[in-house]
């Protein structure tokens, strides 16, 4: 059960903002100690608002991981994942500006002129900092951002050095409201296990994938149970994998389902991990004309 008050506690909402690829995802796996924000090579990878709790003595952090701002894209799921990333901004006590070290972009100033335009307090966050090459280039980087807003803060991280994240924990912490905790400490986000299951299938299908289907799949659980067999518990899923054209199929299956095989057992060795129990996968592929500029069937799959 929540304490009702703490004398000093304090709690609120954070929203991770960036262009595609700057690391949002993986800060935010990091932070909560957890997977709960799926990770790939390739932009625009996180589609939904997707939290992950953060608890420390006195504090509560509600991260809100978002698709990365972006231009260019023509389909109704761009316009979407656009609309869910400044949506985020609205509903936030915190924005934390995520832009990766010794970079900028037209796109990363897109998302300035977003966050000026909210009005909402932010720290800037300069992500990939071990990456900076040569190191001496990071701090002149810096004082450069530090030109382009009044931010509370500017913390430069490694998430893959958990280098400096206490220290971001410690500055976010200082700017969020006075209030009793919002969630119990033993959660770490608000998704389902279908939705985390569908992601890791989405995952693995876009390692695997590449570029030879960019956008044009979206993973659905159409059924999970529980059986016993041989003494133990395992869960059955039946998941299904949604192509936008008849000729992506073939692509997705592989020779001899050999690409689909790879992806189910890779999928499988996280999902067990994930529910602490042995599962049976399986996936099948479906056809969906055009379904990422399709309205109804975004919001069948929860993007809408």
């Amino acid at each position: 059960m929540f304490e009702a008050e703490r004398k000093g506690f304090r709690t609120g909402f954070a929203v991770l903002i960036g262009r595609p690829n700057v690391g949002k995802s993986t800060l935010l796996n990091v932070l909560v100690g957890e997977k709960v924000s799926i990770v790939t090579p390739r932009p625009q990878t996180t589609r939904h608002r997707i939290m992950g709790l953060v608890n420390r003595p006195g504090l509560q952090i509600a991260f809100f991981d978002t698709p990365g701002l972006h231009a260019g894209g023509k389909r109704a799921l761009n316009r979407v994942m656009n609309r869910t990333a400044a949506a985020a901004l609205s509903d936030a006590d915190l924005v934390v500006f995520v832009v990766e070290g010794s970079r900028w972009t037209e796109e990363d100033e897109a998302v300035m002129q977003r966050i000026r335009d909210s009005d909402r307090p932010t720290i800037a966050v300069v992500s990939k900092a071990d990456l900076a090459r040569p190191r001496e280039t990071l701090l002149p980087f810096i004082q450069k951002l530090a030109e382009h807003h009044p931010f509370k803060a500017i913390v430069p991280v490694s998430a893959a050095q958990k280098d400096n994240l206490e220290e971001l924990i410690s500055v976010i912490g200082c700017e969020l409201p006075q209030s009793p905790q919002l969630f119990d400490e033993t959660d770490r986000t608000d998704r389902d296990l279908h939705f985390r299951i569908a992601e890791i299938i989405r995952e693995k299908l876009t390692l695997e994938l590449n570029q030879e289907v960019p956008y044009g799949i979206a993973v659905e659980i159409e059924r999970m149970e529980r059986e016993v067999d041989k003494g133990s518990e395992r869960e059955l899923i039946h998941a299904v994998i949604w192509v936008d054209r008849e000729g992506q199929k073939p692509i997705v299956i592989g020779t001899g389902g050999a690409r689909l095989k790879r992806v189910g057992s890779s999928a499988r060795r996280e999902i067990i991990t994930l529910l602490d129990r042995r599962c049976h996968l399986e996936l099948w592929v479906k056809v969906r004309e055009n379904w990422a500029d399709n309205a109804l069937a975004l919001r069948k799959l929860g993007l809408g």
